[in-house]
């Protein structure tokens, strides 16, 4: 049997759509014949990219979505089976972390306010499981599907001062492993979940973090992923394709609730 990477015709919903990282997994899944249906809580981000896409050939959608409300949810699966006719991968891309939830010099984790904790967790986990409770529910149905996870690097080994966003990245890993056995312990062997575990990439929700708004030089923080990480720099969104691509495709049918670091080696290093 050949190994085929071929996506042609496949249907794709990803969360998070209208972001840096996934706004980039949407355009590369329409490159090779995806149709794709973006989903983000900012309704003009998503039409952004949808419409890039489409001013390019491809097809694509653009639907406003909260992660958090299942009626959103349900109303964006109407939305998209009514436009495709059905949905083959599902890139649960959603998710952030804001500053009241990270500890710094100002704010201890003694002094984190519940609320700030309780938003990162349930946009990181909570928006995974209810978008894979209804979008994975037509897998089941359709007895076939790929649900892609986007994890850190957070997740395996906790980094400082991001509290609640490693704890909620830790849970997604858990999760895509549990929900992976099930898929096929009771529905079809034809569903797979996986996860990627992403390095450091400049995006909206780090940036604040690794790069100092005054100088537009590395923090100190920025400078010892730099130095952690053996190729020596971020990475870059589009880098992240290979494995999505992969993990979509047949050609990797047998991978099943895995979590892959794409980190420049970060997660290898030991520091010394």
């Amino acid at each position: 049997m050949s190994v085929s990477f071929d996506l042609t015709g496949k249907v794709a919903v990803i969360t998070g759509g209208g972001g840096i990282l996934c706004s980039e997994m949407a355009r590369q899944l329409a490159e090779r014949g995806v149709s794709v249906a973006v989903l983000d809580l900012a309704a003009d981000k998503a039409e952004a990219v949808a419409s890039e896409i489409t001013a390019k050939g491809g097809k694509a959608i653009a639907v406003q979505t909260d992660v958090l409300d299942k009626d959103s949810i349900i109303r964006a699966k109407d939305i998209v089976l009514k436009e495709f006719g059905r949905i083959d991968i599902l890139i649960n891309g959603a998710g952030g972390n804001k500053k009241e939830a990270t500890t710094s010099d100002e704010m201890s984790f003694f002094d984190i306010p519940l609320e700030a904790l309780q938003w990162v967790f349930n946009l990181n986990f909570m928006g995974t499981v209810l978008t894979t409770q209804v979008f994975g529910k037509v897998m089941a149905e359709q007895s076939s599907g790929s649900i892609i996870n986007i994890s850190s690097m957070s997740s395996l080994t906790p980094l400082t001062r991001i509290v609640g966003y490693s704890a909620a990245k830790a849970a997604i890993n858990n999760f895509t492993q549990w929900i992976a056995v099930y898929m096929n312990q009771n529905y079809s062997t034809n569903i797979r979940v996986n996860a990627i575990a992403p390095g450091f990439l400049l995006t909206q929700q780090n940036y604040y973090l690794l790069v100092d708004e005054k100088t537009g030089q590395d923090t100190q923080r920025g400078k010892d992923i730099k130095a952690n990480t053996p190729m020596g720099r971020y990475g870059k969104p589009e880098e992240l394709i290979g494995a999505i691509i992969w993990l979509a495709s047949d050609a990797s049918s047998f991978v099943n609730g895995v979590v892959i670091p794409i980190d420049g080696g970060f997660s290898a290093f030991s520091g010394v």
